[in-house]
Formats: structure tokens, C-alpha cells, sequence
């Protein structure tokens, strides 16, 4: 044999080995090894690195060139931000959002469960309201209940078609600019909640209502304690994205002379003609209200996607890892290195 060779020795079972000092055996697996989709490596992604240092290069820029405008005046800002009347308008503002969403919400799941049922009676005044309070401008609602007096001065209560009337009231004295910011934003959010919880009990499996009518269960109690919580994993996003949207429609009240977080700033720059800086102190409260709400919505919806979640921990468990040795069986060889 001549040095160098490859060949194994006849009569033993040692193979010699290559003159780079392998044994062929290993530079054949490796070989295996490099075909594995196992052991396959996703290419560097150089273009995601450019763009995220260009995005960061831009937002930087742009907070640099807001905090350092003088034009913002963030010495006003900071001054009128925690501001008495600031506060108070705040405090309305969040009383009118969850006193409207709540209104909002149980309307809208009776006009919901309404749109779903048999009687199209019920059915069709359920359509017929959500056509009109979605298809209005939600200022002009609020400005028409403003000046409800002018259509009916006085709220009466009796017999209809000019019987005898059982009370009476002034409809100034009935509707003030709270109740009328009340009524506009709860009565215009109903309709849209109405859709939405109404896309969410359709989401439901069909199957899970005709197990509830097996069980002999009231269609009331079957809503209640099977066909609802099983919805809310659909209706819980849309419903945080209402409330979001609620917290700024409030502003719109400040045209009846609402109190609001925005109508306590106009009546600050209308004295101080700061208005560029009381708009900021503005900008700056809805945007902390908002986040904090995002927050919140994000905790609720985990909780009530927690099934999924398990379901699809336990198939990643099940997958094999992307960086484990062992391919799958569709993909690893029949051979092993004692084979070559």
C-alpha cells in the first residue's frame, strides 16, 4: 500500500484515512448533515437592520426638533398641565366615557341579541335603529338632543292621539348639557356595539347553541353561561378600540358647553391666547389615557384567550425544535455514520 492511500487495510477492520486527516466516513456525513433541513439557517436579514436604524435616525430627528421649537412653548405646558380646571375637565371626561360606554354596551347587547332573533319584529327595529345612529354625524346628534326644546317644549306623559295628559315637564329642565352629552354618545355607541357583539356571538361554533338547546337550557341562560365568554375572545378587541375612540369622541361635547378636558383648555387659551401649549396639555392627557387603556385592554384579552394559547403551546411542544440535531423522519436519512 502506498502511503497515503485511502484504502483500508485487507484483513482489518480499521479504515485508513484521507491525507487531510479525516476518514471518509466523516466527510460523507457531514455532508448528510449539510443537506438536513434541521440544521437549515435562515440567511441575515440586513435589510431589517437598515430599515430599523433609518426608522430610529427619523424619530429621534423628529422628538429632537419638537423639544427643542420654542414655538411649543413647553414652559405654558408644563405650568397648566396639572392645572385645577385642567383636572376638572379630565374628571368629566372619564365620567362621561365609562358612564356613555357602559349605557353603550347594555343597549347594544339587547339590540344585538334583538338583530339574532326569531321575530322580525324585534329584528327589524334593531336594524332599523342602527341604520339611523350609524348613518348621522355624532356632533349633529349631540347638538339635536342640545336643543331638543325647540322641537318639544315640554316632555308630556298620557294618553296618546290628545287624551288626558298624566304629567308634565320642561324639556329644558329635563335636558341639560350633561344628559344630552349622555344620551348622544350612549345612544350613538349602542349601535355600534350592537354589531359588534353581535359578530361575536356568531362567531360561536353552532354547535355549541345546539348542545345548550339539548341540555334543555333557557336560550337567556345559555347566552349567559356558554355562548357569552366564549364570544368575548372576539368582542373584547373591537370593544377597547370603541372605548379608545369614546375617550376622544367626548371631546365633541365641548359645542354644548360641556365641561370636558377640551372645552377647559379653549376656555384657558381664550383668556391667555396660549393656544398652541394648551392644545399640547390636551394632546399629552388623551394620549396618557389611551395608553394606559391599550395596557389594560391587552391584560383582558390574554385572559380571555387563554385556551388558545395553551392549544397552541402544547403543538409547539409537540413540533420539533428548529435548531434541534435530529431532523424529522420525513427528512433524515436512512443511513447512519456507522453505515458509511
Amino acid at each position: 500500500m502506498t502511503p497515503g492511500s485511502s484504502n483500508p487495510r485487507p484483513g482489518t477492520g480499521q479504515s485508513t484515512v484521507t491525507p487531510d486527516g479525516t476518514e471518509p466516513g466523516a466527510v460523507e456525513w457531514a455532508d448528510v448533515q449539510q443537506r438536513d433541513v434541521a440544521c437549515a439557517r435562515s440567511a441575515p436579514r440586513y435589510g431589517r437592520l437598515v430599515s430599523w436604524v433609518v426608522v430610529l435616525a427619523i424619530a429621534a430627528n423628529v422628538l429632537w426638533l419638537v423639544a427643542t421649537n420654542s414655538n411649543f412653548e413647553w414652559n405654558v405646558v408644563s405650568k397648566w398641565f396639572i392645572e385645577g380646571s385642567v383636572l376638572k375637565g379630565l374628571q368629566v371626561t372619564l365620567g362621561l366615557t365609562v358612564v356613555s360606554m357602559i349605557l353603550g354596551t347594555l343597549l347594544g347587547l339587547l339590540l344585538a341579541v334583538a338583530r339574532l332573533t326569531n321575530n322580525r319584529l324585534l329584528s327589524g327595529l334593531a336594524g332599523l335603529y342602527i341604520w339611523f345612529f350609524r348613518g348621522t354625524p355624532l356632533l349633529v346628534q349631540l347638538i339635536f338632543w342640545y336643543n331638543m326644546s325647540t322641537l318639544f317644549p315640554t316632555v308630556t306623559l298620557g294618553i296618546p292621539f290628545g287624551g288626558p295628559v298624566l304629567a308634565s315637564w320642561n324639556t329644558n329642565d329635563l335636558i341639560t348639557p350633561l344628559t344630552a352629552a349622555v344620551a348622544g354618545l350612549a345612544l350613538n355607541e349602542a349601535a355600534y356595539m350592537a354589531e359588534i357583539i353581535r359578530a361575536g356571538l356568531q362567531s360561536v361554533d353552532s354547535g355549541q347553541v345546539e348542545t345548550t338547546q339539548a341540555f334543555g337550557m333557557s336560550r337567556a341562560r345559555a347566552l349567559r353561561r356558554i355562548i357569552i365568554p366564549q364570544a368575548m375572545r372576539s368582542i373584547i378587541p373591537p370593544t377597547g378600540n370603541q372605548l379608545i375612540s369614546m375617550i376622544k369622541a367626548t371631546s365633541l361635547v365641548s359645542v354644548i358647553a360641556m365641561g370636558d378636558l377640551l372645552y377647559s383648555v379653549q376656555s384657558i387659551y381664550n383668556r391667555t391666547f396660549d393656544v398652541i401649549p394648551m392644545l399640547m396639555v390636551a394632546v399629552i392627557w388623551y394620549l396618557l389615557i389611551t395608553s394606559v387603556l391599550n395596557v389594560g385592554q391587552s391584560a383582558i384579552e390574554r385572559y380571555y384567550s387563554r385556551g388558545v394559547r395553551r392549544t397552541l403551546s402544547a403543538t409547539r411542544r409537540r413540533l420539533p425544535a428548529a435548531d434541534s440535531k435530529a431532523a424529522p423522519m420525513v427528512n433524515r436519512p436512512f443511513m447512519h455514520k456507522e453505515d458509511l
